[in-house]
């Protein structure tokens, strides 16, 4: 999507025990990113709502990241508490019942639904008896996410381009999962790089032990938005 300033393709995660370890990395990463993900380790922490007003207040954009996955009703009420938070993206499962309750009370925020998670393959849909392969999962739930009027998709850049091809500019692809050519992999197992990501179609990338583990890590988000903005000079916007 084209219309997204470049700056706010990336998403840093900020996967850190306590809201004061992710205030401290939002003021060393400063202006280079504009984008940050708050995901369940953060959300089991007092003060994380706070949190999240901060970061609305210095201008920044939140996904909050919290893959639910419950009964339709409670769902349904979990969404309309976090509504009105700040968040502009929230992720739950991509069943049918839970993406349709999500949608119903997403108001402004943007639901994406997690259609497998990139630290899985094969072989973890097969010992979980899945009768579909892994392509086909991620097709069929980014299909019912359209159908249930859900905003995006949680899926890796090895599934973005069949993503783009069969549903455009309808559906978000959210990928993460972003790991250098030749880097430790850690817990990921259907990993790309940034520029890989892109060049298959996602809209946006989130990055998480790259940066944060980087001797410096605004350099570290400062090199991924200078990729970034060579891939979408029409809409830069980063300083």
């Amino acid at each position: 999507m084209s219309s997204i300033p470049s700056a706010e393709r990336l998403i840093v995660a900020l996967d850190l025990p306590t809201p004061a370890e992710a205030r401290a990395l939002v003021e060393r990463l400063g202006d280079a990113v504009r984008f940050y993900k708050v995901g369940l380790e953060l959300f089991s922490a007092p003060g994380c709502f706070e949190l999240v007003a901060w970061l609305t207040a210095r201008g920044h954009k939140v996904f909050a990241d919290l893959k639910f996955h419950d009964i339709p009703e409670t769902v349904r009420r979990a969404v309309a508490n976090v509504r009105g938070r700040g968040a502009t993206f929230l992720t739950v499962h991509g069943h049918r019942s839970v993406m349709e309750a999500a949608a119903s009370e997403k108001g402004p925020m943007k639901i994406l639904a997690v259609t497998v998670l990139t630290s899985f393959d094969q072989s973890d849909l097969d010992e979980m008896g899945a009768t579909k392969t892994l392509e086909q999962l991620v097709l069929a739930r980014a299909k019912g996410a359209v159908e249930a009027g859900c905003d995006g998709v949680i899926a890796s850049g090895h599934e973005a381009a069949e993503l783009k091809a069969e549903f455009g500019k309808r559906l978000l692809v959210v990928t993460p999962g972003i790991r250098p050519v030749g880097t430790d992999v850690g817990d990921q197992k259907r990993t790309v790089d940034v520029a890989g990501a892109f060049r298959n179609g996602a809209d946006y990338i989130v990055v998480g032990r790259p940066i944060r583990a980087a001797a410096d890590p605004r350099a570290a988000a400062a090199a991924i938005q200078d990729t970034i903005a060579r891939i979408f000079p029409a809409v830069a916007g980063f300083p």
